[in-house]
């Protein structure tokens, strides 16, 4: 358990009881271990927010910072919940992860309703942890809506300020998310700022 995230280390054909908590199914989770993702630029996010590099050509691009806590405290508040998936849980998704977010780790979120809501597979391809930066990047796994990558870092400036920063380059995956179009581009850009306002909850700023 980490930051009330149930979290599971999970082989592939490793048995495992569901977690009723979250209301993810592990098979889900077990099958998606055994994936991979289907896109040649996996680990792009990480040049885009720690380099300050382009994402790659080919996909529709999100970029989205704000400013959500100032000091050290605020920075750690920060990190924790997004390495440990509570700014996901508050943005609204309900996570089945095989352990924190570090890079190998597998994370399988649902967002809506149990029996009818969008299942997202992913692969975290690369993480960092250092004192004044801390996040993650993750890639979709077949069976995601898109295909594409997203990252999200915290940030400590030489100012005290706090700043997260999300980055993403995704295309439709799904038949449904070609079909939607324009609406998939604005679920993407609310769910950037949920995460956002997530973690301006967990700094109390």
């Amino acid at each position: 358990m980490l930051g009330g995230v149930p979290v599971r280390r999970i082989r592939p054909g490793m048995p495992v009881e569901p977690c009723a908590e979250d209301g993810v199914r592990a098979m889900d989770l077990v099958t998606a271990t055994g994936l991979r993702p289907s896109f040649p630029e996996v680990g792009a996010t990480r040049a885009v927010l720690l380099d300050g590099l382009d994402p790659p050509a080919g996909y529709h691009h999100l970029r989205y910072r704000r400013l959500i806590g100032r000091g050290e405290e605020a920075f750690a508040l920060a990190a924790g919940a997004v390495r440990g998936w509570d700014m996901h849980r508050s943005a609204g998704m309900r996570v089945d992860a095989s352990g924190p977010a570090a890079a190998g780790e597998t994370v399988v979120s649902r967002l809506g309703p149990a029996l009818l809501g969008l299942v997202a597979p992913c692969r975290v391809v690369w993480s960092v942890d250092e004192a004044a930066r801390s996040g993650f990047g993750y890639a979709t796994l077949p069976g995601h809506p898109e295909e594409g990558e997203e990252g999200f870092l915290v940030s400590l400036d030489p100012g005290d300020a706090v700043w997260v920063e999300i980055a993403s380059f995704s295309k439709p995956g799904r038949w449904f998310t070609k079909v939607a179009g324009p609406i998939a581009r604005s679920g993407q850009a609310l769910f950037a700022r949920r995460c956002a306002s997530a973690l301006t909850r967990a700094t109390g700023f």
